[in-house]
């Protein structure tokens, strides 16, 4: 049986309060490094909707596993207060990940054709997906990196 509380993970010793839309390194285990793609102010009521979270997913996972850095991709996903993304990347310096996140997010708005994984075979939830909601989303988030002069990487 066990008697003392469970060690308190790192994302929930962040100040909330103080993160912006950016680009933060979460964590570090060993080679890889957890990026908190932020993309809405926490707390402010502002949340990413279910098909635009899961549709920015479909197409920024695809283009992020399909870029110059492919092999270092471990997982690009929701997090689940829906104020932005995750990206696991291995052995990759922070201005290349920037670099490839830019990449794929200006992929994500300027593609043609059907989204990525959006049919009923390929995925389990395909009527929760609209390409359109997941360009926007892209832009509104790489308009707030370019506006960024400096970005450090750190909450």
């Amino acid at each position: 049986m066990q008697t003392s509380s469970p060690k308190r993970i790192a994302s929930f010793s962040v100040d909330h309060d103080k993160i912006g839309v950016g680009i933060y390194l979460s964590r570090v285990d060993g080679d890889i490094n957890t990026y908190d793609l932020r993309t809405r102010i926490p707390n402010s009521g502002d949340y990413l909707d279910d098909v635009t979270m899961h549709s920015v997913e479909h197409m920024m996972a695809t283009y992020l596993r399909n870029s110059d850095v492919s092999d270092k991709v471990i997982y690009f996903g929701p997090m689940g207060c829906r104020t932005g993304f995750y990206l696991l990347t291995r052995g990759l310096e922070h201005q290349t990940v920037l670099k490839e996140v830019k990449i794929a997010l200006q992929k994500t708005i300027d593609h043609k054709g059907e989204i990525f994984g959006g049919t009923k075979k390929e995925c389990g939830n395909y009527l929760c997906l609209d390409l359109q909601s997941a360009k926007d989303e892209c832009k509104r988030y790489l308009d707030a990196l370019n506006q960024k002069e400096n970005i450090t990487f750190e909450y």
